[in-house]
């Protein structure tokens, strides 16, 4: 029996637009192939300032951006080359978004602590750590020198020691426990325009990028203002009692250095060079480095590691094979001394009171 209902067909039916549009939906995204690229120089609460060099759209310009969502969690830190696409003219209240972040030279990385998995990206494209320490108010420490030094091998970066406040201590002795690793260094008094210290330093960092690092009150904010008159940081005192310093300098922040022939351009200068101050530093966690990244800096012992060290071997123990490739003299004349820095380095990566 034939039904009584109504027959519908493809005219009846009603589709309800959907809120997103009706494109379909696709994986790929915008290449961005006209974006715009410039360098961090700073990063305060979710804006990331950038200097981008002067190109077809205008001259020299500083740019502010937020980042796209299509990043999402790669962190984004001084010295790393962004592109950026939106408004990149640089005018008051302009903002661009930056969609990519440029293959990364350097990478210096530090963990909270030596049990944290989690490596924390401080600054890219560096290619000189330079550590800064007191000679006395505060002390010295060395443990924590150490650390950076593993820091900076690690990342591939050339150490640069920059001893402070010579004129309150000598750096005689202290130094000598460095003189195996041959790692550079410069000592400074009060740092005043055209003093010895401060000139060497300015040689030192000519033409490179360099980041500092060290505790709060070795004086590295003063170090800053002197080596860059306009920066304005600020500078803190050192506590009386627990012999600490405040923290003054609260975010990374690049600064290029101005020209060494006293010429006011320093853009046209490319001998001029970069530094990137970092908030003074309590710790340094290095659970992310292993120790065959740390023996590659020193060649004449890597060699002795590959050919006597079973695998697995910690190069800090009874029965490395390093001890007998030192013994038979193929580390040279001062392998002895090398070996035990190498190994006061490893032993750096363990943590103990004071560091």
């Amino acid at each position: 029996m034939p039904g009584r209902g109504r027959v519908y067909d493809e005219r009846d039916v009603r589709v309800r637009p959907s809120r997103r549009g009706t494109r379909p939906r696709t994986k790929e995204r915008p290449a961005h192939d006209d974006a715009v690229v410039g360098m961090v120089t700073a990063v305060d609460r979710g804006r990331w300032t950038t200097l981008v060099p002067a190109d077809a759209a205008g001259p020299e310009r500083v740019v502010i951006a937020m980042r796209a969502r299509e990043l999402g969690r790669s962190p984004v830190v001084v010295g790393d080359e962004v592109g950026m696409v939106g408004d990149t003219s640089g005018v008051e209240g302009s903002l661009a978004r930056i969609v990519r972040i440029q293959e990364r030279r350097t990478l210096l990385r530090r963990t909270a602590d030596d049990t944290d998995p989690f490596e924390r990206a401080i600054v890219a494209n560096a290619d000189q750590l330079v550590v800064v320490s007191a000679l006395a108010n505060p002390e010295p420490r060395p443990r924590l020198i150490d650390r950076c030094l593993v820091a900076a091998y690690d990342a591939g970066l050339d150490p640069l020691l920059v001893l402070t406040k010579s004129d309150l201590a000598s750096g005689e002795d202290f130094l000598a426990q460095y003189a195996p690793l041959d790692v550079p260094h410069v000592t400074t008094a009060v740092l005043e325009p055209g003093s010895e210290g401060l000139e060497a330093l300015q040689q030192r960092l000519a033409g490179r990028m360099s980041v500092l690092v060290g505790h709060s009150g070795v004086g590295k904010s003063t170090l800053v203002n002197a080596l860059v008159p306009d920066a304005g940081r600020a500078i803190g005192h050192v506590n009386d009692v627990t012999g600490r310093g405040r923290h003054t300098s609260t975010s990374a922040v690049g600064l290029r250095l101005p020209p060494l022939d006293g010429s006011d351009d320093a853009q046209d200068a490319p001998s001029s060079g970069w530094i990137i101050d970092t908030p003074g530093i309590r710790s340094f966690g290095l659970a992310h480095v292993e120790p065959d990244r740390i023996i590659g800096h020193f060649p004449e012992l890597s060699q002795g590691a590959e050919e006597g060290c079973p695998r697995g071997c910690t190069h800090d123990e009874p029965d490395c094979g390093l001890d007998e490739w030192v013994e038979q003299g193929h580390a040279g004349p001062n392998g002895e001394q090398r070996l035990d820095s190498f190994r006061r380095l490893l032993r750096a990566r363990t943590p103990q009171t004071g560091d």
